[in-house]
């Protein structure tokens, strides 16, 4: 799929990461390279699912760029999967002070921390920066019997149990919580949606492929190879705009859904870590952000640029953690 590249961990790396999981020292830190305008060195930076998802290509991406346009070199991209990203996220803080390491996150890992009761939290953390946003899209087969949204949403509401949608996140990502939302929108109970979980869009794909489940909803930049080859059409997408990548397909507020949902991704760094070592993080982040080539992967991935740091972002997560955790509680999903 154009947006995951399937890079995978190595068994070393594997084993260094599982060494090295609990009770990890926090490195001695080293701002000078920051402070001479040389490019950061030993900048670790998280992946808190599997190889190929949508963390997985954005953290990828950005290290290939600071790399490329000698920001930060050798910036390593490891996978610690789990929990819906809660795994990483108690790894990240129990780092505390370790300035060299930080983690991809999102909306998902926002959900995840009450639906896996997490123990970490992501009010521990140090917000670093909102890179970007992805709209979301509503798919189904190429052999399906819905042409249109207003096809689906008809069949949908008249058996809202027997239609399955697909998502490749688990209850509390974006992918769930689009469906939930979507269910609200329509006049449906969010607790009759028969919502199946998919570790990622690498399984997400081929049950839709395979009709499994009558409709996916994602990130729709996790269909645009399919899209192209005609395996899959998008019925809709949840931006407020028209995406230029699928330029005939309507958006659910043209389609009259009062709906507008977008998923994000960020990074967000251990606790304590110092204010050099976080300046490090952020100035690497924002020469990323106004590089020819990183504007050239917003475009390639359809990525909407979302870009803000330390505490801005910080005030967005807290702003999004109280939303989600109003979603799931009606779901009973969350206390």
């Amino acid at each position: 799929m154009r947006s995951r590249p399937m890079l995978w961990v190595t068994t070393a790396l594997v084993a260094l990461v599982t060494a090295t999981a609990c009770g990890a020292t926090a490195e001695k830190s080293d701002t000078s390279n920051a402070d001479s305008g040389k490019p950061a060195t030993g900048l670790r930076l998280m992946v808190p699912n599997t190889a190929g998802g949508g963390y997985d290509t954005t953290a990828r991406t950005a290290a290939k760029v600071m790399d490329d346009a000698k920001i930060a070199t050798g910036v390593q991209v490891f996978n610690l999967p789990g929990a819906g990203g809660t795994v990483g996220l108690q790894r990240i803080v129990n780092e505390k002070g370790n300035g060299k390491l930080a983690m991809q996150m999102g909306l998902g890992v926002v959900g995840a921390t009450y639906t896996s009761k997490s123990k970490a939290t992501l009010t521990q953390t140090t917000p670093i920066a909102k890179m970007i946003e992805e709209a979301g899209a509503i798919v189904v087969p190429k052999n399906s019997p819905y042409k249109t949204i207003q096809d689906l949403v008809t069949a949908w509401k008249a058996n809202p149990k027997g239609l399955a949608v697909g998502g490749g996140s688990s209850p509390g990502g974006p992918d769930h919580l689009l469906p939930m939302q979507l269910a609200q929108a329509v006049g449906i109970n969010p607790k009759d949606v028969n919502f199946v979980s998919y570790d990622g869009g690498g399984e997400l794909l081929p049950a839709l492929l395979g009709s499994k489940i009558a409709f996916g909803a994602s990130g729709f930049g996790e269909f645009l190879d399919q899209v192209e080859s005609g395996q899959v059409r998008v019925l809709a997408v949840t931006s407020e705009k028209p995406i230029d990548a699928l330029k005939d397909v309507p958006t659910l507020k043209g389609s009259g859904i009062d709906l507008v949902f977008t998923n994000w991704r960020g990074i967000v760094a251990p606790p304590e870590i110092s204010d050099g070592d976080k300046k490090v993080w952020i100035d690497a982040l924002t020469k990323m952000h106004d590089s020819p080539q990183w504007k050239a992967e917003l475009q390639k991935h359809g990525w909407t640029d979302a870009f803000v740091t330390g505490d801005e972002f910080g005030k967005f997560l807290t702003e999004q953690d109280k939303a989600v955790a109003d979603i799931l509680t009606k779901l009973g999903l969350a206390a």
